[in-house]
């Protein structure tokens, strides 16, 4: 039997026709995105006016512990004495005290603040952490994979780890008592607090009466409700007669929602590999013109050809192997 000749196969002409067709498409996207044509990102479906908020009055708060002792107990929390002074696995919300200069003592509750577009569900790349109807941003610890993005991604330094859990890990935090406001009950913070610090209602019933405190009273209140614009606005709403600044709030917080941030990245990627796209395929136009210049039989850039087994010629031989 004589060799067989090899040479272009039809599988890597259609791989190559595939190419060119995959890259026009990506060049026809690419162009789209220049032209101004970008997906909608998806908003928050959260109605900001109705959604489920707490406006914590810190002039008002006499530091009792009642609103961590209530949060400890509806929760089934088992804190140690040293987890009562911060947010961890078993302390989802505590009292900071801040001493003053000018001799005055102040505490601020501390808790998830339960943005309203929030960066953890963004995060997230299986929607373990997402946000309800009603607002809170609540958790599903059976998709948790633990890679913890929402930890690194929440502006305020609130999710926590369960360590202590190596089968099964868990992000822990407050949950705003969801499964109490779907029952018809107050959060158990809310519900014991005896000064009136922390009220429960609709963000925004609780923004017009927390702007109708600080008009009330200008002297005593700064003029400034911390949650109405940070991060793109929360749940959670501060009104303080001390600057936030002397009570650990953090005042560089952008008042853009943080998931933005991601999509003006993400709404560019399809210039990007269009970008690619054009290279490539230039570099294999160019590739095949040098290999027919120099003589040589490269009718496909290296990177495209389907190399095919070698062939062996052998002497014929009958039957009998004669």
């Amino acid at each position: 039997m004589s060799g067989i000749q090899t040479g272009t196969s039809s599988a890597t002409a259609v791989s190559r026709r595939q190419f060119l067709k995959l890259s026009a498409a990506t060049v026809g996207a690419a162009a789209l995105t220049g032209a101004g044509v970008h997906p909608v990102r998806a908003a928050s479906h959260v109605d900001r006016d109705a959604a489920a908020a707490m406006l914590i009055d810190i002039s008002r708060c006499v530091g009792c512990g009642n609103c961590q002792r209530s949060c400890i107990e509806a929760n089934g929390l088992h804190p140690t004495d040293a987890q009562l002074n911060g947010l961890s696995a078993q302390t989802f919300t505590f009292l900071e005290r801040h001493d003053l200069p000018d001799g005055r003592t102040r505490w601020v509750k501390r808790q998830c603040m339960h943005c309203l577009d929030a960066a953890c569900v963004s995060a997230c790349p299986v929607s373990a952490m997402y946000q309800t109807e009603e607002g809170p941003v609540d958790y599903r610890p059976g998709r948790c994979l633990g890679c913890r993005y929402c930890m690194v991604s929440c502006p305020f330094g609130v999710p926590r780890f369960e360590w202590r859990n190596g089968l099964t890990p868990e992000i822990r935090k407050c949950m705003f008592c969801i499964e109490r406001q779907r029952a018809g009950e107050e959060p158990a913070c809310a519900t014991n607090c005896p000064s009136g610090a922390l009220k429960f209602g609709k963000r925004g019933d609780l923004l017009r009466e927390a702007h109708s405190r600080i008009a009330a009273d200008p002297d005593h209140y700064v003029d400034h409700v911390f949650g109405e614009h940070e991060a793109g606005g929360t749940a959670m709403l501060y009104i303080s007669d001390t600057p936030f600044e002397l009570l650990g709030f953090r005042t560089d917080v952008t008042t853009r929602p943080i998931p933005a941030y991601t999509w003006d990245i993400m709404s560019k990627l399809p210039a990007v590999v269009g970008s690619m796209a054009v290279v490539l395929t230039g570099a294999s136009i160019i590739t095949r013109r040098r290999g027919g210049r120099s003589g040589g039989h490269h009718d496909e850039p290296p990177w495209l050809t389907v190399d095919e087994p070698a062939q062996t010629d052998h002497p014929a031989t009958d039957e009998k192997g004669a």
